[in-house]
């Protein structure tokens, strides 16, 4: 019993991981400019450097493919291979991952939020828990409204989602691997971050992404 559960988790990490890794940013950038899009901007591969340095059509296609990733990954574990919840999540999670380091690009990527946002709300909405789902959006939505800054209201939106999951949900599982993942995004986002305070005159131009 125990070896099966351990290949089944080797299979929700592949599977997950394999279809994050997709580098949809590299090759949207490659079909509308030829260029790299590590070489571009600040040199992520996700859809908000696709938008300052391409524009907003690229953009749009990129984040799409982000999120779907994320959303298919979850699709596939829970209804096509019917895994148990632990190891959709897992699966979830190594999706971002997948997306954060590429083997195809030398391990470079985004910082997953795309992957993470698709990976949430279909979690959400396969386990029927639309109110976890608003409560998510609706603190990046506050948050967005009010510092203009994408990457900040993500990032607040994530680490009120296990405290959404715990008091809204009695949830451990959907606890753990909120954190999970938001780590995982954390160990991408905090070196950015790091250098916009440091390049920013106070923390209220730093709040606000300037």
């Amino acid at each position: 019993m125990l070896g099966n559960e351990f290949t089944t988790v080797l299979a929700a990490v592949a599977i997950g991981y394999s279809i994050g890794s997709l580098p949809s940013a590299y090759l949207v950038a490659r079909l509308f400019t030829g260029k790299d899009i590590r070489r571009l901007g600040g040199g992520n591969v996700g859809g908000l450097n696709t938008y300052k340095t391409i524009g907003l059509l690229p953009a749009v296609i990129v984040i799409l493919l982000d999120i779907g990733k994320g959303a298919g990954v979850i699709l596939l574990s829970h209804y096509a291979l019917r895994l148990e919840q632990p190891y959709v999540l897992t699966a979830a999670s190594a999706a971002v991952a997948g997306h954060n380091w590429m083997p195809w690009l030398g391990f470079r990527g985004g910082k997953g939020m795309g992957a993470a946002v698709g990976a949430i709300t279909t979690v959400f909405l396969v386990y029927q828990q639309p109110a976890a789902l608003l409560y998510f959006f609706g603190v990046l939505v506050l948050i967005l409204l009010i510092t203009r800054n994408v990457a900040l209201s993500n990032g607040i939106a994530l680490v009120a989602l296990p405290f959404v999951c715990w008091l809204l949900l009695g949830s451990g599982i959907l606890v753990i691997w909120s954190i999970i993942t938001g780590l995982i995004i954390a160990v991408k986002f905090a070196p950015t971050a790091l250098r916009s305070l440091a390049q920013s005159k106070d923390w209220k131009q730093f709040i606000r992404g300037r």
